[in-house]
């Protein structure tokens, strides 16, 4: 089967419209939308519309398709889709996650066709967070012969013996398949072949390829392997199909908890949405791999996907970089969680969405564990409990080697047993422009953790929550808990056998976490809610000041969730050094200063963040103003000096949740700190106060791919020559990108503003935004101006240059 790019050339219009534009997919058609309190997704997705879509495209059979299968291959549309070919419905989808394929029977080469796909997403709220709307993923024309190998046929298992491994192939091949033979040939990343041969029967081929001293992926050595299969009749080669596998082995139990190959392994986790910031909801490979690069350098070790599948470029980059990767099936099941959601289809979706999602997933080394649901409150009643056992019992005939998974919250789940809703599906009416408080539509268990900070923790203890979770936790290999490590020690003698996981936790959370992570060997590790930071869910980790709304979920126009261990650019916030000290991962003791902007003023928190501290000395105009300083180390000691003056040392590392505290009146300079360990130095870093910022440009790489999908990722800062960010004086800047690439988007990381991201204008946030450049398809130079209303212009150059462009050289990267 051949897979081309099937991405270009679309026209794109709202229904009701006229006027179509020209769009490259992937596309998220929600992102460009006018936000406003009216906004129909609310809370949940930021105050954005629903809408009504339609893409469209006339394209011609090219000569030689007569005789072979061809169809559209949609990696995801969200909304309820519809997708014609000359005027006949062909297929159509609810599931906005799922992929799926349109067939286009009975064409013939040179025939013209025109192909629409039609998407509904106007019935709003429909998810707990920013979904996007319209074809948010890539689509593929598959080109298939009449024998050939089935897209996503491949599933590898690996076990080892001695100095040799050996690599299990189950191959599915369509068409007629009698007389037929498959070769696979394994290639080591040190250019080793592997060579076995099977011949097809049933319409299958399982073969075994030996591999000796082979080179094995892990998070900490992601080696992969090129896998070549030839699909022959006799000495003719019908079909060809290639990608990359990873030779590992899984095994979990309450003994000797997680182990890949065979070692030890504890999941420092970062759960993800799937959105990509300012982009929306769209999907580009060169976004994900950004993420997982960042994700991967911030300390993480494993991510998960909440609450749905994870994207194939997201798994591609997961593979290369080293994520272990928990792939997220769904947020529901058959009871709603809001106004418009799917729960309703649930019965005739969650087997099409298991097998998608299995499909997808399995040939990729980095996915080691599925969940099935997340905090389905449902899921300790009788018919939750069937649905648990069915969808995990699905997964293991399609996968017989990862084990399941199960994120329960205990609260909710209490909730529903006691026989009320913890979730509003209720739409409200938007709140008026003086009402303090916003439509709140988030559950009532997150509402009350807001308030009672430690809630969840003591109801997940209580009996009740017990009884309404132990049978679920039966149907799955590994018991997933959401906010319930308080119950870790009781459940290890209570549970010998139960293999747990931290599913989802709060991030103020993890030095208390860790201790019992690293000292019970049936906890497995721990996910934090949240490694990036996401659109919707607005506020839920926004701190407030003063008179300012300090509900779980803020009012327009509030637009991230503000809860994110590194925002929605990809910068990281000083919240996320608390990890990287329990870990064990800061090589010297890193500072962060509270906002002197709102020194002395009430604070409204949230329990989705630990911290509002900035990682800056640069607050100009606060002179004379307390500044509260936190300092992170795993040492035993800190010692903090302010322009050359000491403030004494202090106790650090884990006796004081890894965090010492220091006030001192705010001065411009250098704030130093040093570490200490047994009385000797172990490191120490340091902050500046900016001089004379102006606007500066710093592109993640000059080059970029000139397909059309790759992307530049260009960090713009007020900052001085020594790169120190000036945190108060924020300016609107306009960028013009000319040559071979168009704006992709342009934004910061501000959690509540009225501009777009679609827009060429945007104001920074704390000194800092990000503008994205993608290619137009041609070669050449790009020049990114960006020019400012109150520090200067500044220009880059980027160059679109030309690649191969097979899906193995796309991968190589």
């Amino acid at each position: 089967m051949t897979m081309h790019p099937f991405n270009d050339g679309w026209a794109f219009s709202r229904i009701g419209d006229a006027a179509a534009a020209s769009v490259t997919l992937p596309h998220d058609a929600m992102i460009g939308e006018p936000r406003s309190r009216a906004g129909g997704t609310g809370t949940h997705g930021g105050f954005f519309p629903g809408g009504r879509y339609l893409y469209a495209k006339t394209w011609t059979v090219p000569e030689g398709s007569d005789g072979r299968s061809l169809a559209l291959f949609f990696e995801g549309v969200y909304g309820a889709t519809t997708v014609r070919v000359d005027g006949v419905e062909v297929v159509s989808s609810i599931s906005g996650y799922r992929e799926f394929a349109a067939p286009m029977d009975g064409i013939v080469a040179g025939q013209e066709i025109r192909i629409e796909v039609e998407v509904d997403n106007s019935k709003v709220p429909n998810s707990r967070w920013y979904t996007g709307s319209g074809i948010y993923r890539k689509v593929w024309l598959d080109d298939a012969p009449a024998q050939h190998i089935v897209r996503d046929g491949v599933a590898i298992r690996t076990a080892r013996a001695g100095g040799s491994a050996t690599a299990t192939l189950d191959v599915e091949v369509g068409g007629p398949a009698s007389g037929l033979d498959l070769v696979a040939t394994l290639t080591a990343p040190d250019g080793r072949e592997f060579t076995a041969e099977g011949e097809v029967e049933g319409g299958r081929v399982k073969l075994n390829v030996t591999v000796e001293e082979p080179r094995l992926w892990s998070a900490e050595t992601p080696h992969l392997y090129r896998l070549d299969l030839e699909l022959r009749g006799g000495a003719t080669v019908l079909d060809e199909h290639t990608t990359t596998v990873g030779l590992r082995t899984v095994e979990v139990d309450a003994r000797y908890g997680l182990r890949i190959n065979g070692d030890e392994v504890l999941l420092r986790g970062a759960c993800v949405h799937h959105d990509s910031g300012i982009l929306g909801a769209a999907t580009f490979r060169d976004a994900e791999f950004r993420r997982a690069r960042i994700l991967k350098a911030a300390g993480f070790n494993a991510v998960r996907s909440s609450h749905n599948p994870m994207s194939r470029d997201f798994l591609d980059a997961c593979d290369r970089v080293g994520l272990y990767v928990l792939d997220e099936l769904t947020d529901l099941w058959f009871q709603p969680k809001t106004a418009h959601d799917v729960a309703p289809q649930f019965d005739e979706l969650w087997r099409g969405d298991t097998i998608s999602m299995v499909a997808k997933d399995r040939h990729h080394p980095s996915v080691i564990m599925y969940s099935t649901g997340n905090e389905i409150a449902e899921s300790g009643s009788e018919r939750g409990i069937e649905a648990a056992r069915a969808i995990s019992e699905l997964i293991h005939e399609l996968d017989p080697d990862r084990p399941t998974t199960f994120a329960l919250n205990f609260l909710l789940n209490v909730m529903a047993a006691s026989g009320r809703s913890p979730f509003d599906t209720t739409e409200h009416a938007p709140p008026e422009e003086d009402e303090k408080a916003s439509a709140i539509t988030s559950t009532a268990a997150n509402a009350m953790a807001n308030k009672i900070g430690g809630m969840m923790q003591l109801v997940a203890k209580l009996p009740k929550a017990d009884k309404v979770s132990k049978h679920t936790f039966t149907t799955v290999d590994v018991a997933g808990y959401n906010y319930a490590w308080g119950r870790y020690k009781g459940d290890a003698k209570r549970y010998r056998d139960r293999v747990v996981l931290g599913t989802e936790s709060m991030p103020g959370d993890i030095p208390k976490i860790w201790e019992l992570v690293t000292s019970l060997p049936n906890v497995i590790g721990d996910f934090t809610w949240t490694g990036w930071d996401y659109l919707g869910e607005a506020g839920i980790g926004t701190w407030t000041y003063g008179a300012g709304y300090a509900g779980i979920g803020k009012p327009y126009p509030e637009l991230v969730a503000g809860c994110g261990l590194i925002d929605i650019t990809g910068h990281p916030d000083a919240a996320l050094l608390l990890s990287q000290a329990t870990w064990g991962l800061l090589d010297a003791p890193q500072i962060a200063v509270r906002p002197l902007d709102h020194a002395g003023e009430r604070v409204n928190r949230g329990s989705w963040r630990s911290t509002d501290a900035v990682q800056s000395w640069s607050w100009r105009g606060c002179e004379g103003k307390t500044a509260e300083i936190e300092v992170y180390s795993s040492g035993d000691e800190v010692e903090l000096f302010v322009n050359g003056r000491s403030l004494g040392r202090k106790a650090a590392g884990a006796r004081r949740g890894f965090v010492a505290r220091y006030r001192t009146r705010y001065e411009p300079g250098e704030v130093m700190v040093v570490g200490f360990r047994s009385g000797l130095e172990t490191g120490r870093s340091s902050l500046h106060s900016a001089q004379d910022p102006r606007l500066r440009l710093f592109a993640e790489g000059n080059e970029l791919i000139d397909d059309g999908q790759a992307l530049a990722h260009v960090r713009l800062e007020i900052a001085d020559a020594d790169g120190n960010v000036e945190q108060l004086d924020d300016d609107r800047i306009t960028v013009v990108v000319s040559g071979a690439g168009t704006l992709a988007a342009f934004g910061s990381a501000q959690r509540a503003t009225t501009e777009s991201f679609v827009d060429n204008t945007h104001t920074t946030s704390r000194g800092r935004a990000l503008a994205i450049v993608r290619s137009n398809g041609t070669s050449g130079e790009i020049v990114v101006t960006a020019t400012s209303e109150n520090h200067g212009t500044a220009t880059l150059e980027l160059n679109a240059v030309a690649r191969e462009s097979t899906v193995w050289a796309r991968q190589r990267q």
